[in-house]
């Protein structure tokens, strides 16, 4: 009820119409996996360096339907930032500016829930740009792949501490490891969780 009041709120807020379809339902059995790279953990002052995503229809993670993105930041990067990122200066000789990077998501999301690890963070990330470009946070509902996890482990093990840290997760379902600090790898990988926990959640909620 609250989600259909805020959805439709922020429907009004939308100056830009022509981006009306990030509120059309979304296709049935689709989602789309997300990551950032970012100059730091900070939506209010720092910035996307990079977006990765990519398409998931089903039980199928669709790697002909990958975006994958570069960011031109506003000022030069913070050496201490590029040992977590790893991009360079040089990496972002061809990046793109944000507007364009941000209108170009929107029409490869379209209205599809968006699936991520601590997701929160990204979308905040991405809707620092969307309410300045079309007026409003970005309105897709969003599926955090650790507490799918988290919800599974409680109700196997029934203990206390549960590890969410990614690679935990990953060892756990038996997953490879493609690249870390790769949008789009980190993307690619956060599908295969996904798709793996959905296939082991009982719990459907709405998850899925």
């Amino acid at each position: 009820m609250f989600k259909s009041i805020l959805k439709k709120w922020q429907r009004k807020k939308l100056f830009n119409k022509k981006y009306d379809f990030l509120f059309d339902e979304p296709p049935h059995g689709e989602w789309v996996s997300l990551d950032c790279e970012t100059t730091g953990l900070n939506p209010k002052k720092d910035e996307i360096l990079s977006i990765g995503a990519v398409l998931i229809k089903d039980n199928k993670i669709l790697m002909r339907k990958t975006f994958n993105i570069f960011v031109k930041p506003s000022q030069n990067i913070n050496p201490e930032s590029i040992k977590i990122h790893l991009l360079r200066e040089i990496d972002l000789q061809n990046a793109v500016e944000p507007v364009e990077a941000i209108y170009k998501l929107l029409e490869f999301i379209g209205s599809r829930p968006i699936v991520g690890y601590y997701i929160d963070f990204d979308m905040e990330m991405i809707s620092k740009y969307t309410k300045k470009l079309i007026g409003i946070k970005l309105p897709n509902s969003r599926v955090e792949v650790s507490s799918i996890y988290y919800d599974i482990k409680k109700t196997r093990e029934n203990y206390g501490f549960i590890d969410l840290k990614f690679d935990t997760i990953m060892e756990f379902l038996d997953i490879p490891v493609l690249g870390k600090h790769d949008a789009l790898n980190d993307a690619i990988m956060t599908s295969m969780i996904f798709l793996k926990l959905k296939n082991l959640s009982k719990q459907k909620k709405n998850y899925f």
